[in-house]
C-alpha cells in the first residue's frame, strides 16, 4: 500500500489529484474497507497541499468513493452500495471511454427504464413553452448536415434532456445530466460511424415523430417511439462494439 502515493510529477489541483485517487479505488488496488493514510501523509506523498487533498477527498465522500469519518480517518466505500449518480462521469474517465460488456449493458437497461417513464410523462405534463423548444430541436436537425456528427450528437442529447425535464419530475434531469459524458461518448459513436446512412436517417425521423407525439400528448404514442429509438439504437451500438 506504500507504493501506492507516488508524487504526482505534473501541476495538480484538485482534479488531477480526485482522479488520481479514483483511479486506486476503481482500480482495486485501494480495496473496501482500506483506511487512507492521513490529508498530511497524502500530501506530503502527492506533492501537493493539504487544503487540496481535503477538497478531492469531500469530493470523493460526496460521489460514495469514500467514507470520512470524524477523529477515525478516511476509508473506501463499496461504491455500488454508496456511490452516487456523480459516480458514472468517474467510471467513464477510469475505463477511458471503453465499456465492458456488463457496464454498457447497465447503462442501456437504466436508459430504457428511465426513458420510457419520461416519454410518457412529458406527454402528460409538457407546457407550451417546452413545444417551442421540443420545434426548435427538431429545426436544428433538420438543417444539420448529416455527416455533423458532433451536432447531432449535441442535440441528440439536449432532445433527451428536454423530454426528462418535460416530464415535470425533478430527479430524471439530474440523472440524465449526470452521465452527459457517457452518454455523448455512444451516442457521438453511433453519429460518427453512420454518417451520411439512412440508420441517421431513421433516427432524426424518430426523434420528429417522438416530439409529435409529446406535443399531440399522445402517451401511448410517446412510448412506442420511445422503446424503438432506443431498441434500435442498442443495437447499433452492440454492432460497432463488435466491429470497432
Amino acid at each position: 500500500m506504500e507504493n501506492l502515493f507516488e508524487p504526482i510529477d505534473i501541476q495538480s489541483l484538485k482534479d488531477v489529484c480526485i482522479r488520481k485517487l479514483e483511479h486506486l479505488i476503481l482500480s482495486g488496488k485501494l480495496k473496501i474497507g482500506d483506511r487512507l493514510p492521513a490529508e498530511r501523509i497524502l500530501a506530503k506523498k502527492f506533492g501537493i497541499s493539504r487544503p487540496i487533498i481535503h477538497e478531492a477527498l469531500v469530493d470523493l465522500s460526496i460521489k460514495g468513493l469514500v467514507s470520512i469519518l470524524p477523529r477515525k480517518g478516511v476509508y473506501i466505500n463499496d461504491f455500488c452500495k454508496t456511490g452516487s449518480c456523480a459516480l458514472l462521469s468517474s467510471l467513464f474517465n477510469y475505463k477511458e471511454g471503453e465499456f465492458d460488456d456488463k457496464f454498457f449493458q447497465s447503462l442501456v437497461d437504466m436508459r430504457l427504464l428511465i426513458e420510457l417513464k419520461t416519454a410518457y410523462l412529458a406527454s402528460i405534463n409538457r407546457t407550451k413553452e417546452h413545444v417551442k423548444e421540443f420545434k426548435n430541436i427538431i429545426e436544428k436537425e433538420k438543417k444539420t448536415k448529416i455527416n455533423d456528427y458532433k451536432s447531432l450528437t449535441e442535440l441528440d442529447f439536449s432532445l433527451h434532456q428536454l423530454i426528462t425535464i418535460a416530464s415535470g419530475n425533478l430527479v430524471f434531469p439530474l440523472i440524465i445530466n449526470s452521465f452527459k459524458d457517457v452518454y455523448i461518448s455512444v451516442t457521438g459513436l453511433f453519429y460518427k460511424n453512420f454518417q451520411n446512412t439512412d440508420k441517421i436517417k431513421f433516427v432524426l425521423q424518430k426523434h420528429e415523430e417522438l416530439v409529435n407525439a409529446i406535443i399531440k400528448k399522445d402517451e401511448n404514442m410517446a412510448i412506442s417511439i420511445m422503446r424503438i429509438i432506443l431498441v434500435e439504437g442498442e443495437k447499433d451500438i452492440k454492432y460497432l462494439r463488435r466491429k470497432l
